[in-house]
């Protein structure tokens, strides 16, 4: 596996970084990991838009529209 180092690296997104690691009980190694596989993983795009929407909206259940009930056309206007 390749290894990485990052250099110059502020001392505030060090912090945070500690504290994220903290709070979730693992390494500060650890918690740079999670977050770097999260961020490639959010990149990734579905390959079907309606799936994915689909996937998204479905555990909230459906809704049962009441639709007009169909009427005749009516007749195109007169210009004279």
């Amino acid at each position: 596996m390749a290894s990485i180092t990052i250099r110059n690296l502020d001392e505030h997104v060090k912090t945070g970084l500690r504290t994220r690691a903290a709070v979730h009980g693992c390494s500060m190694e650890e918690e740079a990991r999670r977050i770097l596989r999260s961020a490639v993983e959010a990149d990734v795009v579905p390959a079907d838009l309606v799936a994915s929407i689909r996937a998204r909206v479905e555990p909230l259940g459906g809704v049962e529209l009441v639709l007009p009930p169909r009427e005749p056309v009516r007749e195109p206007p007169v210009f004279s």
